[in-house]
C-alpha cells in the first residue's frame, strides 16, 4: 500500500442538491461537422448511464452518469467549496426526500458547469427527486504520496487511493498506476488553460477516427482511469513533454468542437514519475464496487 498523509487530512461536510437536467434556448447545438441537433446534456438523474458503461456512442452531449448535483446557494463560494473539496470516492448521503439515508460515492466533477457527479444504487435512484439534498463527507484535499514527492495527487479520497494496485519503485521514485488507456496530449481539448485542476475536468476529442482507432478510445467507459501523456496538471493543464497525468472519465462524449469525454485529474508528474500500467479493470466502479460493478 502506498504511504500517504491520510492522518493529516481534514474531513469536512459539504452539501449539494440533485440538479435538474439543463438545456439552452433554443435547444439546438451546432456540431463539429456543421449539423444542428437536439440531445440530452448535463444535469438530472440519468437512470441508465453509470460508471462502467461506454462513455461514447450515446445520443447525448456531455451527459453525466447517474446523479448530477450542485450547491445552488446564491453565495457562489458555497458551490466552489462543494466542487473543490469533494473528491472521487467520498461518501455521499441523501438527507432529504424519499431516498433519505441512501449512500453513494462521488465519481467526478464537471468543469464549466461546476457539477459534482455521484453514483447511487437503482433503488435510491427510483426514489430520488430533483432538489433532494445530498451531504458529502469530503476528504482528500491535501493528499500526498509520501514516498513519491515527484507526483501530486488531487481530487482523490484516501479510501479510493487504498484500492488501487500500484506498482511501486521507491528507489527510482517512479509509481506504476493502472490505466485502461494512454491518450496523447495532442487530442485533449476543452479545459486546457485552467489555472488549477482541483475542480472540473478537460476533454478528450474523438473527432479524428484514425486516432480513436489507434488508441482504442471507442472502448472508453465512465469511471476509467486514463493516462494523458505529455500533459502536466501541477498548476493547471499544459502540454509538457515527458510529463504524465492520470485522471478518471467523468462525462460522455460530445458533438461540439473541442469537446469529448471529460477527464478529472487524480495524479500528475511534471517529470514523468508516473508509469502507466494498462489494466482493463482500472475503473472507479471496479475499485469501489459501484455503478455496473455494484454487488447485486
Amino acid at each position: 500500500m502506498v504511504r500517504t498523509n491520510e492522518d493529516k487530512l481534514v474531513v469536512i461536510s459539504v452539501q449539494g442538491e440533485v440538479l435538474s437536467a439543463l438545456a439552452g434556448m433554443p435547444a439546438y447545438r451546432s456540431t463539429y461537422d456543421g449539423r444542428v441537433v437536439v440531445l440530452p446534456s448535463v444535469g438530472g438523474i440519468t437512470y441508465n448511464l453509470k460508471v462502467g458503461d461506454p462513455a461514447a456512442g450515446w445520443q447525448a452531449d456531455h451527459v453525466e452518469p447517474c446523479v448530477t448535483t450542485k450547491n445552488l446557494n446564491a453565495n457562489t463560494s458555497m458551490n466552489a467549496a462543494y466542487n473543490a473539496f469533494s473528491c472521487a470516492g467520498n461518501e455521499a448521503t441523501v438527507i432529504t426526500g424519499d431516498a433519505k439515508g441512501a449512500k453513494g460515492a462521488v465519481t467526478g466533477k464537471h468543469g464549466g458547469a461546476e457539477h459534482v457527479i455521484i453514483d447511487f444504487g437503482d433503488q435510491a435512484l427510483e426514489k430520488m427527486q430533483i432538489g433532494d439534498k445530498i451531504a458529502v463527507r469530503a476528504v482528500g484535499v491535501g493528499l500526498e504520496l509520501l514516498d513519491y514527492p515527484g507526483i501530486k495527487a488531487m481530487n482523490m479520497s484516501p479510501a479510493l487511493c487504498k484500492k488501487i494496485n500500484f506498482k511501486e519503485d521507491r528507489k527510482a521514485g517512479v509509481l506504476g498506476i493502472p490505466v485502461t488507456h494512454k491518450i496523447p496530449a495532442a487530442i485533449m481539448g476543452s479545459g486546457l488553460g485552467s489555472s488549477d485542476c482541483h475542480t472540473g475536468d478537460y476533454d478528450i476529442q474523438l473527432f479524428d477516427k484514425e486516432m480513436v482507432r489507434k488508441h482504442g478510445l471507442e472502448t472508453l467507459r465512465f469511471g476509467d482511469f486514463v493516462a494523458i501523456m505529455d500533459a502536466d496538471h501541477s498548476y493547471g493543464r499544459i502540454y509538457m513533454g515527458g510529463a504524465v497525468s492520470v485522471g478518471v472519465v467523468v462525462h460522455s462524449d460530445c458533438v461540439v468542437s473541442g469537446h469529448g469525454p471529460g477527464v478529472m485529474t487524480l495524479f500528475t508528474s511534471s517529470k514523468g514519475r508516473i508509469r502507466p500500467v494498462i489494466d482493463p479493470k482500472a475503473n472507479i466502479g471496479c475499485y469501489l464496487k459501484i455503478g455496473r460493478f455494484r454487488r447485486k
